[in-house]
């Protein structure tokens, strides 16, 4: 079967401290980098045994991993693998990429980070130019905060042309259309974002063909679903895999609601569904959406994404944050 797994270990160290991330770091002890290490190693195993699927593999660490030798060994041996469509981790680039010459570059992407504060602005284009020269896939992200806003502007002038440059909606921070309009002029994707979605009761892939994997091999439908489907390693979660809705009210982090059948993303992003790379760059959508929905195709002729199901009122000039939910926050890599 095709099965697409997103790995959170229990690393948590970070080599950045950025203010506006909502989640807890700390400075990983080396006997909980040594745990980290062999939950990893583990998982690793598991997937070069398992030839009998297709795998499709996102790591998403609460820290940062490709700071840590064995993340960048571990993504290098799992993209040589025959029976792995996909390997991809996210990142804020703060690593050296001379690893990557070791890795397959039709398997391996990265989703990379740009955090003004953390590092110098000419240090991670530098990386990024890098990456464009080796061939590797990789898209860029910033949160879009209002003093983020010249960077961004600088990086989607300096970026190559074929990198996507993403933005994330701010954890608690709401857009007026004209904020929206500044943000979407570089990301068309940007209403995506913009507002969580609402997903209780609707179809999402979480569950069937996408799960979330811990350290420890507890298998969830998905990151925010607390509720346990079973072990990867003793192979228990197979018997739950089936389509099931969403029991959340809304969805607000992209490797949430990028699965959710009710979007058209799937479509967007198609090939690069977990580094967030569309299959085409979609050119800049004429604004306000005024809630209205488009399709995928649409979105790819440059017509602009759809605007998730509020009222035109509050989507349109809300300044309140975003409601809460189990989902984490789009100021994260995520």
């Amino acid at each position: 079967m095709e099965l697409t797994l997103l790995y959170r270990g229990p690393l948590a160290s970070c080599d950045y401290d950025c203010p506006y991330c909502p989640f807890a770091k700390r400075r990983d002890a080396p006997a909980q980098l040594r745990h980290d290490r062999a939950c990893l190693e583990r998982f690793a195993d598991w997937a070069e045994a398992a030839t009998g699927d297709e795998l499709s593999l996102l790591f998403t660490p609460w820290g940062e991993g490709l700071v840590r030798s064995w993340y960048r060994t571990t993504l290098a041996r799992l993209s040589r693998l025959p029976h792995l469509r996909r390997v991809a981790i996210q990142t804020n680039l703060s690593c050296r990429t001379d690893w990557l010459a070791d890795a397959d570059p039709d398997t391996l992407a990265l989703w990379c980070t740009f955090h003004p504060g953390q590092t110098p602005y000419d240090r991670f284009l530098g990386k990024c130019r890098e990456l464009a020269a080796g061939g590797v896939r990789f898209s860029v992200g910033v949160v879009g905060l209002p003093e983020h806003l010249a960077a961004a502007r600088q990086l989607r002038t300096e970026l190559p042309e074929h990198v996507y440059l993403w933005i994330n909606a701010a954890e608690g921070h709401g857009y007026t259309d004209e904020e929206a309009a500044r943000w979407t002029a570089l990301d068309p994707l940007f209403p995506y974002s913009r507002h969580p979605h609402r997903s209780a009761g609707l179809p999402c892939r979480t569950g069937a063909s996408v799960v979330s994997v811990d350290g420890e091999g507890t298998v969830r439908r998905c990151h925010f679903v607390p509720g346990a489907l079973g072990n990867l390693y003793d192979g228990s979660y197979r018997a739950a895999l089936r389509p099931r809705p969403c029991p959340l009210a809304v969805c607000d982090c992209h490797i949430g609601y990028v699965h959710l059948e009710s979007l058209p993303l799937y479509d967007v992003f198609a090939g690069g569904v977990l580094e967030r790379i569309p299959a085409r760059i979609p050119a800049m959508p004429p604004l306000p959406f005024q809630g209205r929905a488009i399709s995928a195709q649409t979105v790819l002729r440059g017509g602009g994404p759809e605007v998730t199901p509020q009222s035109s009122a509050s989507a349109s000039t809300s300044s309140s944050p975003r409601p809460d939910s189990a989902s984490g926050s789009s100021a994260s890599p995520g």
